[in-house]
């Protein structure tokens, strides 16, 4: 939750009843419960608002996943384990580029540089 461990929770806590006074702490929990409740019902809204409007073919679309780091994640990582870091790389694992025959030159291309 947040990375706040026990510790924290009840450092928090005490603040909170030094700031705010024990009369007045309930009644501004019940604000922030009532807060914290209202913005999850909008972020619901607005994701199911957003499959909505892309159709059917996005009806499993998971917000989180529009992250970059989570994307990249997902997409690209997948599927590979950790022992796949730790294979030695052959020569013939690594592509090599075509061989020209001799005399002949590369294609140049003047507007590419």
């Amino acid at each position: 939750m947040f990375g706040v461990g026990p510790l924290e929770l009840v450092v928090i806590a005490i603040v909170a009843v030094l700031v705010f006074g024990p009369d007045r702490l309930p009644e501004f929990a019940r604000t922030a419960g009532r807060l914290l409740r209202q913005v999850r019902q909008m972020v619901n809204n607005a994701q199911n608002d957003l499959r909505n409007e892309l159709g059917p073919e996005f009806a499993d679309l998971d917000v989180r996943d529009l992250n970059p780091r989570s994307f990249v994640r997902k997409h690209l990582l997948e599927g590979m384990d950790d022992d796949d870091f730790d294979k030695p790389v052959s020569s013939m694992d690594l592509a090599t580029p075509e061989r020209l025959p001799a005399g002949q030159r590369a294609p140049y291309d003047p507007e590419s540089t």
